[in-house]
């Protein structure tokens, strides 16, 4: 019985850390590059982009689940469909610094644009 508690505790550990406090490193966004959505994520997750410049962003849908099928940039007003296996060029206005979440209809998938 307490091997199964144990075992419970370090799983519910491991759901917190992956869907709380997991934060992948940051990347710099090249216009050759892809943001891929697949297995649940986007990949990069954090996205750094110059301020006060205008930028593009590909994304590419590589997954079939139905919530991967939208794009939400909530602060910026911006809402795309992205279908599969297609890249879809997002263009972003010159923003301030800060952080501009990003994520699908439902939040499932999430990502952060790093302005700076």
């Amino acid at each position: 019985m307490l091997l199964i508690n144990l075992f419970c505790v370090a799983l519910i550990a491991l759901i917190v850390w992956w869907f709380w406090l997991y934060k992948p490193k940051a990347t710099t966004h090249q216009a050759t590059n892809a943001i891929v959505v697949k297995d649940g994520v986007y990949s990069p997750a954090r996205i750094t982009v110059p301020a006060n410049t205008a930028t593009q962003l590909t994304f590419l849908r590589q997954d079939k689940a139905g919530c991967s099928a939208s794009l939400l940039f909530p602060d910026l007003d911006i809402s795309e469909e992205l279908p599969l296996d297609k890249s879809v060029v997002i263009s972003l206005p010159a923003l301030a610094k800060g952080e501009y979440p990003f994520h699908c209809q439902m939040q499932m998938y999430k990502g952060v644009l790093l302005v700076e």
